[in-house]
């Protein structure tokens, strides 16, 4: 049974999608949920299904990010993870943390990579004029989501979509993509998943 950490930074829609995935025949189980946000209310959701949590505030390290990783590094050590999941973690990580981790570290970034890494991705598929949008789920590398990619879901950008809709319609496929990501990876399985 594969051992699962997630990072988080707000509400953890994904994470809660994640760990209720992980029941059953899953080849994988949550044990840790932690965020740099010591208020994140996806903290209190976790612990609410008897998760154990941690959080590290980032703010009083500064621009001390190898400070912050080494303190956030003793609550993911602790829990032994063999996967770590970003969902929705909102801090650009080290090279030297992301090594740590290499080929069992993956996110979910809201867009269809290599298009639009970084921010702002459904502003940026409007204003280009694209017909579609949807999410990825990559391996985490040091460069800024272009690791290897796991799965892809896709949406049709419809007349009159705003910024806020298409992210709600890319965020319902996010909940359906990352489990089954995590479940095939878990199992050993890096062929990507694709959902139409």
């Amino acid at each position: 049974m594969k051992r699962v950490a997630i990072l988080i930074s707000g509400g953890g829609s994904n994470m809660l999608a994640l760990v209720a995935s992980m029941t059953g025949d899953h080849p994988a189980r949550p044990v840790l949920v932690a965020s740099n946000d010591p208020v994140a209310a996806g903290i209190a959701k976790a612990a609410g299904q008897g998760i154990p949590t941690a959080t590290v505030d980032h703010r009083p390290f500064g621009r001390d990010r190898a400070g912050f990783e080494a303190a956030l590094l003793c609550h993911i050590e602790a829990a032994a993870p063999d996967i770590l999941c970003l969902a929705g973690f909102m801090r650009i990580l080290t090279p030297g943390f992301i090594q740590r981790f290499q080929g069992r570290m993956l996110n979910i970034h809201p867009s269809l990579l290599p298009k639009y890494p970084g921010l702002h991705t459904h502003a940026r598929a409007l204003a280009a004029g694209d017909n579609e949008a949807g999410c990825s789920v990559h391996e985490v590398t040091a460069d800024l989501d272009a690791g290897p990619i796991l799965g892809q879901a896709r949406v049709p950008i419809l007349p009159g979509d705003t910024e806020a809709s298409l992210a709600d319609r890319v965020l319902a496929l996010e909940h359906r993509l990352y489990p089954a990501v995590l479940r095939r990876f878990a199992a050993g399985d890096r062929r990507p998943i694709l959902l139409p």
